[in-house]
């Protein structure tokens, strides 16, 4: 899935690009709530150096939050694009069926979920967009998405477990949605005054 000039735990390494890009990676950096574009949903995209270079800059800073997944709208830009990787743990089920984590970086782009399982799970999840801030959220615990690769191949592919659940939580960034749209009551709760102190940093 992620090309020879990008591997896990190599350096963020771009492939020269010989055109003008619309979008610098260097300047890009992460989105918090409650910035317009958190709420915008995305557009799809093609593969080509431009979202090969963007890609790559979403990872790095995907890395340096400590994050394991990062949308492009996370990002400031509209589109249909997700970066992840929930890495291997001792914990994991050996030879499993399907999968719960990844040993390299993924990148998906125009990804669609077309299956979900019937049972439900809760989880507290966070977000790079909502810094020190964690809610319970019930998802599906399987499901089986359609997506592109960074070289333009349709590619189908079902996770589990935190794999699953980091999918899902970045296709709903893609849709404007957030983890604020989808916690318990008792989450919304709690995180009322920190809702608020985003809110009232973004005016000052």
């Amino acid at each position: 899935m992620w090309p020879e000039w990008y591997r896990a735990g190599t350096p963020i390494i771009s492939r020269p690009y010989d055109g003008d890009m619309s979008v610098d990676p260097a300047k890009l950096s992460i989105e918090i709530y409650p910035t317009k574009v958190l709420r915008t949903k995305g557009r799809e995209i093609e593969a080509n150096d431009e979202t090969r270079a963007v890609a790559a800059r979403m990872v790095e800073l995907m890395r340096e939050a400590e994050g394991i997944g990062l949308a492009a709208p996370q990002v400031g830009l509209s589109w249909r694009l997700f970066v992840a990787h929930v890495p291997i743990h001792e914990d994991d089920p050996v030879d499993a069926e399907i999968p719960c984590s990844s040993e390299e970086y993924q990148v998906f782009l125009n990804p669609t979920i077309i299956e979900f399982s019937k049972d439900m799970e809760p989880y507290d999840e966070g977000c790079l967009s909502l810094p020190d801030l964690t809610g319970e959220v019930r998802r599906p615990t399987t499901v089986t998405m359609q997506a592109m690769d960074l070289d333009g191949n349709t590619v189908k592919l079902q996770g589990t477990g935190l794999m699953a659940r980091c999918w899902q939580h970045e296709i709903d960034h893609l849709d404007g949605i957030m983890i604020l749209d989808k916690m318990s009551h008792m989450s919304r709760l709690k995180n009322r005054s920190l809702i608020r102190d985003f809110k009232r940093a973004a005016k000052g």
